[in-house]
Order: structure tokens, then C-alpha cells, then sequence
């Protein structure tokens, strides 16, 4: 199959068989915690990016022959960037409703409901999951880089327009980034947002999977209880959190382990061309975590494998070997 993947296991949607509807990466944002990558068209111009025909093809391959071993309990139409960019989607949408009856749902960043066309491609959808990660500009630029014509006020006024004429379901993703667009003016511009919006449920979400972008940091659990309780005030729907983050702390743990070892090798690596002092390593190899940089020059000292030194009232570290050899 080259349109059609899965089913995979999704927490909000069940055994989800995803249907691709753009090579890689078309996108209306290149935001800094993508897991795809970098955007590398982006745009808000829609058209026939691959043939829709082909995609209904494989659609009823599988509906024929149940290719796919395993049970299917929803259509998820997707894309690794934008999937609303196809102009081939309502005739998507229509050719699964007219032949299964099973659920079709839409993952979409949402950035083009404000073209009538758009809202009225995604009304025989079941459900909608569009996202809103920042209500406020600044935030929005940060966290999403939007193409040049993207405008959040249009972006919202359109979520809202189509919350209140879909007939289905629309649940919102937000997702917060820390110290990107998780400030208390951020949460108070969502919850307004929200309030115009007004979906079905409120999904919260954060980083959990390798970035785009290495700024890109999860919040904390604390952060995100936070923000769903003042997403919660003044609004009747449900608010999930969907990060587990025990998962991430887990991750985390074997990540961090990794990368501690392959930062004491870079160090160490550095060292061995010039002394260097703490800040200008840290700064070098684009650490950023003056505490991090300094546990892993320890290591390294504890190891015997460099040493600090004293020029000019100034701290630096230096592969002991220098200092042997001269």
C-alpha cells in the first residue's frame, strides 16, 4: 500500500487505519516539535497533490479483501504535513462513508477552515481533530512558524465557524511547549480562544517524541494540570490530558543516559584540539545547561582524562595528554 497504513493502535480513536494524503513534507507550519521534520513546502495552496483516484483505489482494495489482517474501528485521513491541502479530501471522505460504516476521522492543523471550501470538504466526517497550539501572535509565530499568509485571527475565526456548523465531533488539540507558548497570557489567550471555539473536548498535549527542533521541551505534569483547569473554566466540554508521562520520564531517562555519554565524548573530543573553559564549552557544542556541561567535565576529571588549570586567573580544561606531551 502506498496511501493506506495500519491499522495502528491510537489511545483516541482505537485501531486506526491511516490514509496519507501528501508526500513528504507539505505543510501550512513547520512547527518546532514536529516529529516529521522540517517543512519542506510550505504553503497554503491547495490542489490534487497525489491522484485522489489512486488513493479510492487502495481504499476499496482493502474494504474488498480486508487486506490488513486486523480490525479497523476507524478511517483516519492524514498526512505528514497537511492533509487539507489535498482538494481531493471531501471526495475522500464521501467515497469511505458511502462504502463502510465505519467512523472517518480527520487530523488536521486546522490553519484552512477558514476557506468555506475546506468546511464544507470535512462536513461528512465523523470526527474532527484539528489543533491550536497558541491564541496569541508572538506564541504562534514561535511555536508553529506559520507560511507567510497564515493568519491567526482567520485561524480561529475559521475553527470556530466550523465547530459550530460541523455536525460531528471536533476535538482540539493544543499542544504546549515549554517556555514557548505555555505562559499564563498564552493560557488566558487559549481559554478565550476556546471559549469562541467551543469543541467537543479540549485535548492537551506535549512534546513526546524527538523534535524538529531541539527547543522544542516538554512541560511539566504540573504545568499541564494547570492549563487544563483554567481550559476547563467557563467551558461545558471534556478536557483529556494526553501525554503519559511516565512514558516520557522513562524516555527521558534512557535518553538523557545517551546523551550525557556522547556529550562527555564530544568534551573530551574538544578538549584534545585546545584548552577550553566551562562557558566555552558549554557554548560550543550548543548545550545550553551550564549544569549539565559541568557534570560531564567531572566525569572526565574523575576519569583522569582531563584536568583544570589556572592562566590568567582563568579557569580551563585540557586533555591531560597536552599537558604530558608539553
Amino acid at each position: 500500500m502506498k496511501y493506506l497504513f495500519g491499522p495502528v493502535y491510537s489511545r483516541r480513536l482505537g485501531h486506526s487505519l491511516g490514509i496519507d494524503l501528501l508526500p513528504p513534507k507539505i505543510c501550512t507550519l513547520n512547527c518546532i516539535y514536529c516529529e516529521v521534520g522540517v517543512t519542506t513546502d510550505l504553503t497554503c495552496e491547495r490542489k490534487e497533490y497525489v491522484p485522489t483516484e489512486d488513493i479510492l483505489r487502495e481504499i476499496d482494495e482493502v474494504l474488498a479483501t480486508g487486506t490488513v489482517g486486523r480490525p479497523i474501528d476507524v478511517f483516519t485521513l492524514t498526512a505528514m504535513g497537511e492533509p487539507t491541502l489535498h482538494t481531493g479530501i471531501g471526495t475522500i471522505i464521501a467515497h469511505l462513508k458511502a462504502r463502510t460504516d465505519k467512523p472517518v476521522a480527520v487530523l488536521t492543523n486546522g490553519t484552512l477552515f477558514f476557506d468555506p471550501q475546506v468546511r464544507a470538504d470535512l462536513a461528512g466526517a465523523d470526527i474532527v481533530i484539528p489543533s491550536l497550539d497558541a491564541a496569541r501572535q508572538e506564541s504562534f509565530e514561535r511555536v508553529n512558524q506559520p507560511a507567510s499568509s497564515v493568519n491567526l485571527e482567520q485561524v480561529i475565526e475559521g475553527l470556530a465557524l466550523f465547530s459550530h456548523e460541523f455536525r460531528g465531533e471536533v476535538w482540539l488539540e493544543i499542544l504546549l511547549v515549554r517556555e514557548i507558548n505555555d505562559s499564563f497570557e498564552d493560557l488566558t489567550a487559549l481559554q478565550q480562544a476556546v471559549r469562541k471555539i467551543n469543541p467537543a473536548r479540549i485535548q492537551l498535549n506535549t512534546v513526546a517524541r524527538p523534535p524538529m527542533d531541539g527547543r522544542a521541551r516538554p512541560v511539566t505534569r504540573e504545568k499541564m494540570e494547570q492549563a487544563a483547569a483554567m481550559l476547563a473554566d467557563g467551558y461545558a466540554g471534556r478536557v483529556e490530558i494526553l501525554v503519559d508521562f511516565q512514558a516520557i520520564e522513562k524516555k527521558r531517562e534512557g535518553r538523557g543516559q545517551q546523551l550525557r555519554e556522547k556529550l562527555v565524548e564530544e568534551i573530551a573530543a574538544m578538549l584534545q584540539r585546545r584548552p577550553c573553559p566551562l562557558a566555552e564549552i558549554d557554548r560550543a557544542l550548543h548545550v545550553q545547561d551550564l549544569e549539565l556541561t559541568e557534570e560531564c567535565v567531572r566525569v572526565l576529571v574523575d576519569a583522569g582524562r582531563i584536568e583544570k588549570i589556572v592562566h590568567a586567573d582563568k579557569e580551563f580544561y585540557q586533555h591531560v595528554a597536552v599537558c604530558r606531551e608539553h
